[in-house]
């Protein structure tokens, strides 16, 4: 293992960029670092986490060379791979993504329904904007991106730069199956071969065996039936009360397919009423992480510039930070593991549209993901899958052409929103609170 490798984080500024060091600092043995690079158009924010990374290295690997910077041109060339987490618009943004659609009574979410189409089309420009730089200074370097909205993304980045090196990953499952493991015993949700099929936030499990192939499901819907994803561990990603409600939810969400087992984002979609009945219109959770990720990680920034040691720094690693060590160390050293990625479907789903961004497992090597087969799917899924993708399809379409009448189409089309009249009102106050980030509609 002498290679060693260059990384880009982009996003620096990011509340989850320092889990993302810490996890590459722990996995130093196997995954071998020579340089970090931080990049954020957001020079000041970035300054704040990176002053703070900037110790923490020094402390613990010396050895590999750090720098920040707010020129592509620097952050860019030579490097292996790209870490991908920015938030165009920042909470300031996410706080209308959620605001705006309650005063309909409609979800407001970050990734679901209006919200999550609003954070789309933010987003759109800025990783094709980082893909683009990526292929002029490292042509040969891989983007796994991990931020949300995934699902707009992905279809984005499969339109419009369909030989883009890029795999779009979420961390949503992987917390779910650390719930799993916790339920069943586990020491590690890697003792568990799980098959899995959907959309970004829109999936389903539909077989988890132990390694010697031993079925774990009756065990865990049974549990599910009555207790949803909740178990009494202290995950600081998904610690929050609003995180909690969405966990006990699931066990609603499962009762209407029960031979499987869901993403906890589908409560969205098919638990509309609870949701918006259950939403502070006043207090989203924007401002749940506003007062307190945000606090928490700035803060403990703040503290260790200030005594410039890291020692007891208050810094969590986190499941942004865990998987996506493995999906590098997979695509560097070929290992062939098993990732439940976002790739385009061409057949893994035989009864799906082929050019439909899927989450499904997929084995992972020096050339990428390669998907497995998931077969046939059920109408219930299928249907509800087939209306999602359109929405993304169309917000994609209406970045591209600049077009009123495909957004409002797809806004109307979301399982979230009631009817067109009230998807064009939410429409016309999304754009006037997006006009410093959306292209100009017609």
């Amino acid at each position: 293992m002498d290679k060693k490798f260059s990384i880009a984080i982009a996003g620096g500024g990011s509340t989850f960029t320092p889990g993302i060091i810490l996890m590459l600092l722990d996995h130093m043995d196997t995954f071998p670092i020579r340089q970090i690079k931080l990049y954020d158009n957001d020079g000041e924010r970035q300054a704040k986490i990176a002053g703070a990374c900037e110790i923490l290295l020094r402390e613990r690997f010396p050895q590999v060379q750090f720098s920040y910077t707010v020129k592509p041109e620097e952050a860019f060339c030579d490097v292996d791979f790209v870490m991908a987490h920015i938030r165009v618009g920042k909470y300031r943004m996410r706080e209308l993504d959620e605001k705006i659609p309650l005063k309909y009574n409609v979800v407001g979410q970050e990734t679901c329904g209006p919200g999550g189409i609003a954070y789309g089309m933010r987003s759109i420009a800025g990783v094709l904007e980082i893909l683009d730089y990526m292929e002029q200074y490292s042509p040969n370097a891989w983007m796994l991106k991990h931020s949300n909205p995934a699902a707009i993304v992905a279809e984005a980045t499969r339109k419009l730069r369909p030989k883009a090196k890029i795999i779009n990953i979420c961390d949503m499952p992987i917390g779910i199956e650390r719930s799993f493991a916790t339920i069943l015993g586990l020491k590690d949700r890697k003792e568990m071969i799980c098959r899995y099929y959907g959309l970004n936030h829109f999936g389903w499990w539909t077989s988890i065996t132990d390694q010697e192939g031993n079925d774990l499901m009756p065990v865990l819907q049974e549990y599910v039936k009555e207790n949803g994803y909740v178990v009494n561990t202290e995950d600081f990603q998904h610690k929050d009360p609003s995180w909690k409600d969405t966990y006990r939810k699931v066990r609603d969400v499962y009762a209407l397919a029960p031979e499987t087992l869901p993403n906890t984002y589908l409560k969205y979609y098919l638990c509309q009423d609870y949701v918006v009945s259950h939403s502070d219109k006043n207090y989203t959770r924007a401002n749940e992480v506003m007062d307190g990720r945000e606090k928490q990680v700035f803060s403990a920034a703040e503290e260790i510039i200030r005594k410039g040691t890291a020692e007891d720094c208050g810094f969590h690693v986190d499941n942004h930070a865990s998987f996506i060590v493995d999906l590098a160390r997979a695509i560097a050293f070929n290992t062939g593991e098993r990732m439940l990625l976002i790739v385009r479907n061409d057949g893994a789903i035989s009864n799906f549209d082929e050019d439909a961004m899927v989450e499904i497992p997929c084995i992972v090597g020096k050339n990428g993901p390669e998907p497995l087969s998931m077969g046939k799917i059920p109408t219930f899924q299928k249907g509800l899958m087939e209306q999602q993708v359109a929405v993304e399809k169309l917000v994609v379409e209406a970045w591209a052409e600049k077009s009123y009448q495909k957004l409002w189409q797809a806004l109307t089309l979301s399982k979230t929103v009631p009817s067109g009249e009230v998807a064009r009102q939410i429409l016309n106050e999304l754009i006037e609170a997006n006009r410093e980030f959306w292209p100009e509609l017609k």
